[in-house]
């Protein structure tokens, strides 16, 4: 899962606020239609989205509406459109935030860093006797400290929201280690086996990490 997705149809100013963005140590994907937005954000996800509203075809707004169907995923709307009816509809189309072009960049950075830091502080993901803390990637089972690696981390955190889901193989896969990574797919099988020895009570016969038979796994709520 990157930080930031993109979706900006003017590649020039694309380029500039993906070099702004990475001098921040953030990772970043980049969408110049909102057909191809919604298809990384559903393949790759994303920790927040920075959009253009005037795209070709398949415009902000729509866009916007359609990830909020199933994800509160922060929204940045950028845009030249100043008048109050276009900030309204971006509104009420999910955003959280609405920023002018020409916009300053030390404060949209600025925005994004209060975004992930206001998310961060209040994240906390709990499911029976297991709890995720989202800003320090920790884990506690009945109270104590269960040691897992990010990757654990990340793969745990999507299990578990999205409860009693199967999520094919494939799918976990490109949102956990990403599309450019060259690891491979029996590596989620490895961290899978690695993750019931810490959580289960009973690893060899798991009641909340289930195994749906040659498609993909289950978090069991």
């Amino acid at each position: 899962m990157v930080d930031i997705l993109i979706v900006e149809d003017n590649k020039e100013l694309c380029g500039l606020l993906c070099d702004f963005l990475r001098l921040e140590n953030y990772t970043v994907s980049v969408a110049e239609t909102g057909e191809k937005a919604l298809s990384l954000y559903e393949k790759y996800g994303a920790r927040l989205v920075l959009l253009d509203i005037n795209l070709p075809k398949l415009d902000g707004f729509a866009v916007c509406r359609k990830i909020r169907k199933n994800d509160n995923t922060p929204i940045i709307m950028l845009t030249a459109r100043t008048d109050k009816e276009d900030k309204l509809n971006g509104i009420l189309s999910g955003a959280d935030d609405y920023i002018e072009k020409p916009y300053d960049i030390d404060i949209l950075l600025a925005k994004i860093k209060g975004i992930f830091k206001r998310r961060l502080s209040l994240d906390v993901i709990s499911d029976g006797d297991i709890t995720l803390n989202i800003a320090d990637e920790t884990v506690m089972k009945r109270g104590c400290s269960v040691p897992v690696t990010s990757k654990e981390f990340e793969l745990l955190r999507l299990l578990i929201e999205n409860k009693g889901q199967m999520l094919s193989k494939d799918f976990i896969f490109s949102r956990v280690w990403g599309s450019e990574s060259e690891s491979e797919i029996q590596t989620l099988t490895v961290h899978i086996k690695w993750l019931r020895q810490k959580i289960e009570d009973d690893p060899k016969n798991p009641v909340k990490l289930l195994t749906v038979w040659s498609k993909g796994y289950r978090w069991e709520s």
